[in-house]
């Protein structure tokens, strides 16, 4: 081979050598260049629906590729986020996450199969939002501390709704431990039977987000107690916090966020850390929210990696002094 045709064949070996390293970069600077999934691990219509098609709306807007949205519901979210576990670690399947499938789950038998501080990427916080301990009006009870002090005096003769593993059931049993009371919990396969038994009198209270209850305590067919958030809520301006009520520390949120399997790169993390922070920053988004009672929380991986996992370790911790089983 003449010394021009072996330069020339350097070369092109060269440049397809470069072309092929250089190709997962290409993509990734590229991203994204094809609609994104996001896995919601409920079924549409509930709040966790809403906010996860909010977030793939704003997406859409920011980074000029469709977000869509798919629902895979089932075993309190375990499924879907199973699901979402096994994709493909490319930017192109996104999960919701939040606290009854990342945080709840943990502390419950079976264990999902998968870990939520190890099998994803969190990529940023979407909302916080507090139950509301609400009574039916038939109740004498005013304030929270004349609620505990019937039910230390009566243990076991006041009765609660709850759905399994929701959060409303989690700030429950947190509530009853803090307290040091004991009542009767009645399990409901859903929120709207439940609420339809509270508003009808056969239960006496629960906890409940505080999206869901509010018109019925504008109606006056709900009693509030008590907000289970650090600090009181702007659509329940007169209503305490438990910890106000004597129990110092006492949180429990309803909560969601944004995530990605693990070894998903680190560009495309970063670029979709970007446009989350973007979009809840935005007035529009957080007017949304905040009419609806929910909070923008700390945005950024960083925050939201750490919030999981105390989540994590708080309510395995109050489901395991509880003794709850999963049915």
């Amino acid at each position: 081979m003449s010394k021009r045709r072996l330069a020339l064949a350097t070369i092109a070996c060269a440049a397809i050598g470069f072309i092929a390293s250089s190709g997962p970069a290409l993509a990734q600077a590229d991203y994204p260049n094809k609609p994104v999934k996001i896995i919601v691990p409920f079924p549409a219509g509930g709040t966790s629906d809403v906010m996860g098609r909010l977030i793939a709306e704003e997406l859409g807007k920011i980074l000029k590729q469709p977000f869509i949205v798919e629902n895979i519901g089932g075993a309190g979210g375990v499924i879907g986020t199973e699901r979402g576990a096994k994709a493909a670690p490319d930017g192109y399947t996104l999960i919701q996450t939040g606290v009854g499938q990342s945080a709840v789950a943990h502390g419950l038998e079976p264990l999902p199969k998968y870990n939520s501080n190890t099998d994803f990427i969190h990529i940023s916080q979407v909302h916080s939002g507090p139950n509301v301990l609400v009574v039916h009006p038939s109740t004498p009870f005013k304030t929270l501390k004349e609620l505990v002090d019937f039910a230390k005096a009566n243990p076991g003769k006041l009765d609660y709704g709850y759905t399994p593993a929701a959060s409303g059931h989690m700030a429950m049993e947190q509530f009853k431990q803090t307290a040091g009371i004991f009542m009767l919990g009645i399990p409901y396969r859903g929120g709207g039977p439940m609420m339809t038994d509270i508003l009808g009198g056969t239960i006496k209270m629960m906890f409940i987000n505080q999206d869901v209850a509010l018109q019925h305590v504008k109606a006056g067919k709900l009693r509030p107690l008590a907000v289970s958030s650090a600090q009181r809520n702007p659509l329940y301006p007169d209503v305490p916090t438990v910890a106000e009520s004597g129990y110092k520390g006492f949180e429990a949120l309803s909560w969601s966020g944004l995530s990605a399997p693990k070894g998903t790169p680190q560009p495309i993390i970063d670029k979709l850390e970007a446009a989350m922070v973007q979009a809840m920053n935005s007035p529009a988004v957080k007017q949304r929210l905040e009419s609806q009672g929910f909070v923008v929380p700390v945005q950024g991986a960083k925050h939201y990696a750490e919030f999981v996992k105390s989540e994590e370790a708080r309510w395995t911790r109050v489901i395991k002094t509880a003794g709850i089983k999963t049915p």
